[in-house]
């Protein structure tokens, strides 16, 4: 049996696949399926009957595509959430399906009552000895807050469009290529190659957790990659993520809000001492951000930049022009230290606007005998955060400031009160912070966790400290970890798998890789780097992460192309089927 096809097939299959992927009505394609795919709402939901219905929309779609394909012995499986995932270390709670109404949630029988994962599977003829099965993996769920897609010029902007849902369309158009490529040249794939398109990245990774404990699908894989908006960069490693939830519960006369511009401070702190220990050869450029995505009724998602917080100082008689002056300066003055060591991204431009990042750090107003101060920032996915400009974050400094002056200020109009919102709600018990802690494999998860409780607890004590309040700082802060937590991973960057994927990088002409290195991110890609030690697990996909989770999500067009140019490539490498094209 010969090693490997003939030269001559390989030439035709490359000409076969180029000549697709390099035709215009092929965009037009990858244009019409990430639109219809972003049509559909897939962010999370306390009403699991809303979820199951989009993804039923999507699996539909997905479905129509997959099932046209011209493979021998294709065969497209719905994979019910297996209830096993309860009791593994990497299950994320169901928080989303908590509501004021229902604060137990639901229980995960009813959650995942008819829901399941989409894969597709493509048996391999085992003519050959080289390469091996393949996974790929990639999400359909989204982040909050949903807007629809909208098509200008080569770029569709929409929620999903980069996250993940062009990452999807990827996929389906590799195999599509794939699918006549292989069928007008006669030849079969060498090993597997399966697809999956799963639920519930964003709220933890159950939907991928289900699939990568399935020990008979695992049968039919060696190899994964999962498709994220890494633009175009291939990774054998990803940083690591954990999202905290901080409730503060005030005693006696000290305030919740007030508590929390401290408690943001020592995380901050915190983040950056983890960052300072994370020396690691796959990680240089320390992808160790902290992000604070809610507090209070601000903000959508723990690892989505917070884009404005309202805040109010009240005071018992209107303030004169002196005190608002005072006022006014000590704003400044929190700013300037937070623009020291954030920069000011008022004069930083959004390259997917051309504007200013920020147009404004903050504005104030008055109402009755209250200021209004309006906070803004820049949204994103928290591993942009060193790029975009953080809302709370940006608060905690001026809140701060204010306190430090609040004798001086407090002298002409009185005590002063500052509150979260335009008026201080005297019934709310507590306060709720939530965010995320990026890390490397320098540090475990529960380290970090630790670390980020104890800090919580000095910031307390800092605040209980400067204001003269009495408390015990343990009662009032509590530092749970109840949503996702994904360890770090660092794979082998001199793999066969990963240099066969810089292969095909080379044969599709993309951008040169540059040094091997781990994403910045965290993503589905650690269940199955954990679950399976040694197994090659990549990351790779279409989309640039400064868009993922932002007010203007979007995709290029010509990147999804190039995208699934190269996947169709490398899983012809990776399978064996072809040693080079």
């Amino acid at each position: 049996m010969a090693a490997t096809l003939k030269n001559s097939t390989a030439r035709r299959l490359r000409r076969e696949i180029f000549a697709q992927t390099r035709s215009a009505g092929f965009k037009k394609y990858l244009r019409d399926l990430v639109c219809e795919l972003c049509r559909i709402d897939t962010t999370p939901n306390p009403d699991v009957s809303k979820m199951r219905a989009a993804e039923e929309q999507c699996f539909r779609i997905l479905e129509r595509e997959l099932g046209s394909f011209q493979f021998v012995g294709g065969r497209i499986e719905r994979k019910a959430i297996n209830p096993a995932i309860r009791s593994h270390t990497n299950f994320s709670l169901l928080h989303f399906t908590k509501t004021a109404n229902r604060p137990e949630g639901l229980p995960l029988e009813e959650v995942y009552r008819g829901r399941a994962n989409l894969v597709f599977v493509l048996p391999g003829t085992n003519a050959f000895k080289s390469g091996c099965s393949i996974a790929l993996n990639a999400h359909l769920d989204v982040v909050a807050p949903y807007f629809p897609p909208a098509v200008q010029g080569g770029t569709v902007f929409g929620r999903g469009t980069c996250d993940d849902k062009g990452p999807v369309v990827g996929i389906v158009a590799a195999l599509k290529i794939l699918s006549a490529a292989l069928s007008k040249t006669g030849v079969r794939l060498n090993r597997n190659v399966l697809a999956m398109f799963v639920v519930e990245e964003e709220t933890g990774g159950n939907g991928t957790l289900s699939l990568a404990i399935d020990r008979d699908l695992r049968g039919l894989y060696d190899s994964v990659l999962v498709s994220e908006c890494t633009g175009l960069k291939v990774h054998p490693a990803n940083r690591g993520a954990v999202w905290y939830r901080a409730e503060f519960t005030p005693e006696g006369k000290t305030s919740a809000f007030e508590m929390s511009a401290f408690i943001i401070e020592e995380l901050e702190k915190e983040g950056e001492a983890i960052r300072a220990e994370s020396r690691h050869d796959l990680f240089p450029q320390r992808p160790v951000q902290t992000c604070h995505g809610i507090i209070g009724p601000y903000g959508e998602h723990p690892s989505r930049i917070c884009g404005k917080v309202t805040f109010s100082i009240g005071f018992p008689k209107p303030a004169g022009k002196p005190t608002a002056a005072l006022v006014k300066d000590c704003l400044n003055a929190g700013l300037a230290a937070y623009v020291g060591l954030y920069g000011d991204k008022t004069k930083a431009l959004d390259p997917a606007t051309g504007k200013p990042m920020v147009a404004h750090h903050y504005k104030v107003r008055r109402s009755g005998k209250r200021f209004v101060i309006d906070v803004f920032g820049a949204t994103g996915h928290m591993g942009s955060i060193r790029e975009r400009d953080g809302a709370i974050t940006k608060t905690a400094f001026l809140v701060r400031s204010l306190l430090y002056s609040k004798a001086k200020i407090e002298k002409a109009p009185g005590q002063m009160t500052l509150a979260l919102g335009e008026e201080p709600n005297a019934n709310a018990p507590s306060l709720v912070l939530e965010g995320g802690q990026g890390f490397v494999p320098t540090h475990s998860i529960a380290e970090v966790m630790a670390r980020l409780e104890h800090a919580a607890q000095r910031g307390a004590e800092t605040y209980l400290r400067r204001t003269g309040h009495s408390g015990t700082a343990a009662r009032m802060v509590k530092v749970t970890y109840e949503k996702l937590h994904n360890v770090a991973f660092d794979g082998d960057p001199h793999s066969p798998s990963m240099n066969r994927a810089l292969q095909a990088g080379r044969i599709c002409g993309l951008p040169p890789n540059g040094p091997v290195l781990g994403w910045t991110v965290s993503c589905d890609a650690r269940l199955f780097a954990t679950e399976y030690p040694g197994m090659p697990v990549l990351t790779f996909g279409p989309g640039q992460l400064v868009h993922a989770h932002s007010d203007r999500e979007q995709i290029d067009i010509e990147e999804i192309r190039s995208a699934a140019e190269f996947l169709a490539v490398f899983l012809l490498l990776q399978t064996g089927t072809l040693a080079k094209l």
